[in-house]
């Protein structure tokens, strides 16, 4: 998705400059612009940008979000895949000498994040140690898990992750041991971070209006859960395999995971150590529980390799 400014941002503005550039909304790249102004500062404002923040924007748009963050944080990297939006954009950011614009996919594939995009952000922030690195983006549906995912997976991952995405995402990052929304994602950043729905936003506030409801999602890092991780790729992993069936029982997800790597006495051996059933499912298991039979599983693992 797009969002915007107060001055260039409204619905009659985004029709007369795409009818004066020749071109339409792709809504198959997620280019649906937030037309509310209200909505548009809340997302600025639950933010909370800095001088000396480097701010990263995957979905440049018309420029106009872009814009109004250059003017609060130290440097703005925005990412923009479609061709002619990155031109428009162009066109609205010349002369922001701190903004730093990239035509590209922000995923070079769906496990790793496009090198141009970190190799920028990383030499931003290399400007001073006190500079701090967010996430402020109305994602695409399409790559929102992914960026998500992959942010996360860096060795300096953003201190915020200010969001709008699709509402059904949000409510997966939010959920619940036991919900029908619960699964490897709500695992891979609840370990990491805090999250919230800040806002759900009817699909009447965005041009063209999408299909489904969106939602502003807030998430914090938090360093002393992430610090918990031993091995964040092996946990990745882990969680991921762990709920590749999700109706399975705990004990054969749990073989299937590790890959014959642990044979069968080994794995109920780690399981009556965490006070777990093997007829358990995955997605009745807390965060916590998850990240405790991961580390158990990890230290078996090193210690028999």
């Amino acid at each position: 998705m797009s969002t915007g400014s107060s001055n260039n941002q409204t619905l009659s503005f985004l029709l007369r400059r795409f009818r004066e550039a020749g071109i339409r909304p792709q809504i198959r790249l997620g280019q649906n612009f937030l037309i509310d102004l209200n909505l548009q500062r809340l997302l600025l404002e639950t933010a909370v940008l800095g001088p000396d923040d480097v701010v990263l924007e995957i979905g440049t748009g018309t420029g106009a979000l872009t814009a109004l963050m250059a003017q609060r944080a130290a440097t703005v990297v925005t990412v923009e895949l479609d061709r002619q939006l990155f031109q428009m954009a162009n066109e609205e950011l010349f002369g922001l000498g701190n903004v730093t614009m990239i035509q590209a996919d922000a995923l070079k594939n769906k496990n790793r994040l496009n090198p141009l995009v970190l190799e920028a952000v990383t030499a931003a922030l290399a400007v001073s140690p006190a500079r701090r690195f967010k996430l402020v983006a109305n994602l695409p549906y399409q790559v929102a898990t992914p960026i998500l995912t992959n942010l996360l997976a860096l060795d300096r991952p953003p201190e915020t992750m200010t969001c709008t995405i699709q509402k059904e995402v949000a409510e997966r990052v939010i959920a619940r041991p036991g919900t029908k929304d619960y699964g490897a994602l709500a695992i891979w950043i609840q370990n990491q971070c805090r999250a919230e729905i800040v806002r759900i936003l009817a699909p009447s506030v965005f041009w063209p209006r999408p299909k489904v409801s969106s939602a502003f999602l807030q998430i914090v890092l938090d360093p002393q859960r992430r610090g918990r991780i031993t091995e964040r790729a092996f946990f990745h992993d882990f969680v991921r395999a762990l709920f590749f069936h999700r109706r399975k029982y705990l004990r054969s997800q749990l073989l299937t995971a590790c890959q014959d790597r642990l044979d069968k006495a080994a794995v109920d051996r780690l399981l009556i150590e965490q006070g777990l059933d093997g007829t358990d499912r995955a997605e009745q298991l807390s965060p916590d529980a998850v990240l405790a039979l991961a580390e158990a599983v990890w230290a078996e693992l090193a210690g028999t390799a």
